[in-house]
């Protein structure tokens, strides 16, 4: 167990341990997929070494997120659940919590930025959770979350700066090594670092040779930034095609980028849209631009994946059909 200061001075800040990832996983079997991981003899052929794609957008709820969700939801006391869930998010977080807390039946209520897109508001309302609507920056996000909390004393589920969450989504990378040994590279993208966490925190225990690099859009490059400067740069409200990787990151998944991130590559506007097409169209699965942003990283830098045993994690598949990027693209 490691507890440390938070930045703020403010209080202590329990950081999860491999033992609380392989307790999650038990927890959480009964409402996640095991998701497959998928090659591509293609995209082997571009990069020039092998990859692996841990497909989270099979997973429940179509992402990652509801692995932390549900570690998060069912390790409540009965009287905790009793007052429901909470939390702010561009979607994903969203989608994935209400999921849980409806398995669990409890209510969930979750501020979402008017600009999200509205195929994950809609996924949030269809599994029963309460969307308020607040502006698109992480302050004012913030701000209406606090009152929620504080009118309802429902439980706080950050979407990332979080224990339970981030020993959750490490199942993912657990769930990857067991099935696909000895890799030189995991790639993830990274908004707040929820999943980049969690891969550090399993990978680091059972292969710790294996380097986990962090994928992210250069339009929103805070992570980057704060990586070369050794501390935590935020960055409000970001403009990119990657809406789940909006966010700033917080002392716990800082704690995991600063101590055992080997690098942070990152991908154009142009990259990312590429890279999403080029999935659909090769491995005919359906993954959001967030996803995609690990694929761009590595084409753009094939060098160094070339002759090097892969993963990639592809962390969700819900996207507007009706506004594909690509379409967009075209007008």
């Amino acid at each position: 167990m490691i507890v440390m200061n938070d930045m703020s001075g403010s209080s202590e800040m329990y950081i999860p341990t491999i033992e609380d990832v392989r307790a999650a996983h038990e927890r959480i079997k009964p409402y996640i997929h095991r998701t497959p991981v998928l090659t591509s003899s293609y995209i082997n052929g571009l990069v020039g070494g092998e990859m692996f794609f841990k497909c989270e957008n099979f997973q429940k709820a179509g992402v990652f997120k509801v692995r932390g969700a549900s570690n998060a939801v069912f390790g409540l006391t009965d009287e905790q659940a009793a007052k429901g869930v909470a939390s702010h998010s561009s979607g994903n977080h969203a989608l994935s919590l209400s999921y849980a807390a409806g398995r669990r039946g409890i209510k969930a209520t979750v501020v979402m930025p008017r600009t999200a897109p509205e195929a994950k508001k809609a996924a949030v309302r269809g599994y029963g959770g309460e969307v308020l609507e607040c502006e698109p920056s992480t302050a004012a996000r913030e701000a209406m979350l606090e009152e929620v909390v504080a009118r309802t004393g429902a439980d706080f589920v950050h979407p990332y700066n979080d224990h339970r969450v981030i020993a959750g989504q490490g199942t993912c990378s657990l769930e990857l090594n067991e099935e696909v040994a000895d890799l030189d590279y995991v790639v993830a993208p990274i908004g707040g670092g929820g999943m980049i966490s969690g891969t550090c925190l399993a990978m680091s225990d059972v292969s710790p040779s294996t380097k986990i690099i962090a994928a992210e859009p250069k339009n929103a490059d805070d992570v980057y930034r704060s990586f070369h400067a050794g501390e935590i740069i935020e960055d409000d409200a970001p403009q990119t095609i990657a809406d789940g990787l909006k966010v700033s990151m917080r002392p716990r998944t800082w704690h995991f980028v600063s101590n055992y991130v080997s690098d942070v590559l990152l991908a154009t506007e142009e990259e990312i849209i590429d890279a999403m097409y080029l999935t659909w169209q090769r491995m005919k699965i359906v993954i959001e631009p967030s996803s995609a942003v690990a694929l761009a990283t590595i084409l753009k830098n094939r060098d160094q994946f070339a002759g090097k045993r892969t993963g990639v994690i592809l962390t969700g598949g819900n996207v507007d059909l009706n506004k594909l990027p690509w379409m967009q693209k075209q007008v």
